[in-house]
């Protein structure tokens, strides 16, 4: 780490077999990241020796509570005033790591945190309108006033105080092909589900449809998604059938059975 540029910055992070990506993550945050926090799970695949070979990251493992109390348990480990909470899918930019490093220089008691954009990497082409960008994420907080909050699907950043937006993206490569996208959609309709059940919700034919046509409108006109070219398209009409297809699996759970009735 460069003794020149680290600043009391801890990065945190959740990994399982992330041998694949992690390197350009961490590479992207080691000559200012003071500390290196990674918490893994079931990692089979030299995650962790990568990062605490080449990156010299504190290693500390737990098994999988889902992503929200996984990043809580990560932040607990944290030492320095400041942390980045940082997935491995993740890169931040160059002009983003100036901004963080001026926002913790100057240590303004006003902010207890920074948000920025995120940018994602789809179908060959930088996202930049839609429903995908600017996707602000608030990833910098100082230690002791953030917590990771909301539903296990969708956990999010909440912090005591004020936040400030820094300027720059944080470089996002969360979808690298279709097929990947598909497996995701799956796998949090599953939790979309649960917590429908659990709140005792009523299916609405018309509240699913709504909701899918309303996400595609949102979306591709009024966000711009059109100026993204056919991914833009993509993107708008993925986020509709998946709005869709989230709120219809409460009517397969109410409503099919294992073996069909007698016509």
């Amino acid at each position: 780490m460069s003794q020149t540029e680290s600043i009391p910055l801890s990065v945190v992070m959740i990994a399982h077999n992330e041998a694949h990506r992690i390197r350009r993550s961490l590479g992207s945050i080691q000559d200012i990241a003071n500390e290196i926090i990674l918490v893994c799970n079931d990692c089979s695949d030299g995650t962790e020796q990568i990062a605490k070979n080449e990156f010299q990251a504190a290693i500390y493992t737990h098994k999988w509570h889902g992503h929200r109390d996984q990043k809580n348990i990560a932040l607990k480990y944290a030492q320095k005033p400041w942390i980045l909470c940082l997935d491995a899918d993740e890169e931040v930019s160059a002009e983003l790591k100036s901004s963080i490093i001026q926002f913790i220089r100057e240590d303004n008691p006003k902010y207890n945190g920074g948000y920025f954009a995120r940018k994602v990497w789809f179908l060959g082409r930088w996202i930049n309108h839609g429903d995908w960008y600017p996707d602000h994420s608030l990833r910098l907080i100082r230690n002791g006033t953030g917590v990771w909050s909301g539903s296990r699907e969708h956990d999010k950043m909440s912090i005591e105080g004020q936040s400030t937006k820094l300027s720059g993206d944080l470089y996002h490569y969360s979808t690298p092909t279709m097929h990947s996208q598909l497996n995701k959609l799956i796998y949090f309709s599953d939790i979309f589900l649960e917590r429908q059940l659990e709140k005792q919700k009523k299916w609405r034919a018309i509240e699913a449809v709504f909701r899918g046509l309303w996400r595609f409108f949102r979306a591709y006109f009024i966000r711009l998604g059109f100026l993204d070219g056919f991914p833009g398209f993509y993107i708008a009409w993925f986020t509709a059938f998946s709005t869709f297809y989230r709120h219809t699996r409460l009517y397969e759970h109410l409503y099919s059975s294992e073996y069909p009735h007698e016509p």
